[in-house]
């Protein structure tokens, strides 16, 4: 078993109408024990950006930790938050300089730039990028998220129709990962809110 399926994880990101969703599972897991139900995936950096780090749940946690301090850094600095463009450079910056030995996580990061433009990129454990105008998958149920989110994506979603489909992909996708699952965290992010949603999903 690869150690980035060693807690099992399931991220995504969508973008929308002048917004976007990111979304988890809630699993943590030893291999194919289930430790907890309740595990953060998805963090927030600032009101217009977060980050979801699949892999390893304490490289996850670290990680977060790191990039919460550059980017309290960047703000004292320079007196304004971070676009998401300059956030994922850090990001990979950061994973690369740790490319001997690495943190076992991969990044998603979503968020809204210049114009409320949703930015949503992803990248591997080294910081090699891979930028996409309609949703990235990460996590031991990326394969599946990857068939539900090609089928089911539409440009130009407004927020409550983003959701719905977001949600959808997330729930039957991590139905076929028995690493991941045990419910949903679904974050969407319009220029004036952000809204919070706990899905509920099979607890088995």
């Amino acid at each position: 078993m690869s150690i980035f399926e060693y807690n099992g994880s399931a991220v995504m990101a969508m973008v929308g109408k002048n917004c976007f969703a990111i979304a988890s599972d809630r699993r943590l897991g030893v291999q194919l024990q289930t430790i907890a139900t309740d595990f953060q995936r998805v963090f927030k950096i600032h009101d217009k950006l977060y980050v979801g780090l699949s892999g390893l749940g304490t490289d996850a946690q670290t990680l977060y930790q790191r990039l919460v301090f550059r980017h309290k850094l960047y703000q004292l600095r320079e007196e304004r938050d971070m676009k998401p463009e300059t956030f994922a450079s850090l990001v990979s910056a950061l994973l690369y300089e740790k490319r001997f030995g690495p943190y076992f996580c991969q990044p998603v990061i979503a968020g809204l730039g210049d114009d409320n433009e949703p930015f949503i990129c992803t990248m591997d454990c080294l910081g090699a990028k891979e930028l996409a105008k309609d949703f990235v998958v990460s996590g031991t149920a990326s394969e599946s998220l990857y068939g539900a989110c090609e089928s089911m994506y539409k440009p130009n979603m407004e927020p409550d129709e983003l959701f719905e489909t977001v949600s959808q992909a997330l729930m039957s996708s991590v139905d076929r990962d028995c690493l991941s699952g045990w419910g949903g965290y679904v974050l969407i992010v319009t220029p004036t809110e952000v809204r919070e949603h706990v899905v509920k999903g099979r607890m088995d």
